[in-house]
């Protein structure tokens, strides 16, 4: 059995034991919670930003970074349903006394606290549990044992890792999920996402910004507008792909053609507001290969790149 806990788990541990190398810091708090902090009071790294990204994809997924045209970011994922729903998708909200924060990664896969979970054929049994944070601010106690009880954990089993967006980690691990993205936007247009044996995909990496509310805007613009990827597929026919391949990148929303922090801003700083279909790769490719056939719809948008991110 796939379990992404154990795997993100051990790559946990090689981040503390390299701490310094990677310029992360860890504590254990009280009831001994590990926390681990890729941004907050510590400058991350590039590497930081790989190994949170593959903790964040349950450790089947591997990040490779290079510089190009801009730095880009290249993500191969395996089990895409696995990795990219079950486990990097940030949709664990946590909200325990004044702390708030989106979790992602394998802890969700234990708690089992979001309905998506009831179309997945997936849940992990692991007595240790991995929760990534997009925050400025460290958990306590509280929330630790929080978490953990959902988890069905003990405190002592459990990692909490913390980066704020404006950070190095953060600009990574934020275009990392340009695979899942994608199979996301998949899933809510009733796609099989079992059917995706591998999700591959690359997205620009966005310059640090002087704050979390620009760094949000310029992190989703690397992904709606530059991030494009490649689904390989089975058991599914190909005029239900060539009937759906439009609708599944960025263009196919009426809000396509902004910078993300211009939209946030006309809907009064509300997600909610946002069309909803606007959350996809700039690029999508479907191979079908049972039957060999390429479906490609969207294109990699140069122009609003470049106002977004000023290069």
């Amino acid at each position: 059995m796939i379990s992404v806990n154990d795997s993100a788990a051990a790559i946990v541990d090689e981040m503390i034991n390299k701490k310094e190398v990677l310029s992360i810091d860890s504590l254990t708090l009280e009831n001994g919670a590990k926390v681990v902090d890729a941004g907050v009071n510590v400058d991350g790294g590039a590497e930081a930003g790989k190994l949170f990204t593959e903790v964040c994809l349950g450790g089947l997924g591997e990040i490779h970074l290079a510089q190009e045209k801009r730095t880009l970011i290249r993500v191969c994922v395996d089990h895409p349903a696995i990795a990219c729903m079950a486990s990097q998708y940030a949709g664990w909200s946590i909200n325990v006394g004044d702390f708030s924060a989106m979790g992602s990664g394998p802890a969700r896969a234990l708690s089992q606290v979001e309905d998506l979970y009831a179309d997945l054929d997936y849940q992990d049994d692991s007595d240790s549990a991995v929760l990534v944070l997009e925050t400025r601010s460290y958990p306590d106690e509280e929330v630790a044992e929080y978490i953990a009880e959902k988890c069905g954990i003990e405190t002592e089993n459990l990692y909490l890792l913390v980066s704020p967006t404006a950070s190095i980690v953060g600009s990574v691990q934020i275009s990392g999920r340009v695979v899942e993205t994608g199979v996301h936007k998949l899933y809510e247009l009733d796609f099989d996402i079992e059917s995706i044996l591998t999700g591959i995909g690359s997205c620009p990496v966005s310059p640090v910004a002087s704050n979390d509310l620009e760094s949000m805007g310029q992190t989703n613009d690397c992904v709606l507008y530059g991030g494009r990827t490649i689904y390989f597929v089975e058991g599914v026919e190909d005029e239900e792909i060539e009937d759906m391949i439009e609708k599944v990148p960025s263009s196919a929303s009426e809000d396509y053609g902004k910078p993300f922090l211009e939209l946030f801003e006309e809907y009064e700083r509300d997600f909610f507001k946002i069309d909803p279909h606007l959350f996809s790769p700039a690029q999508i490719t479907i191979n079908n290969i049972e039957t060999g056939s390429v479906f490609e719809a969207g294109e990699v948008n140069e122009n609003l790149l470049e106002k977004s991110l000023g290069i």
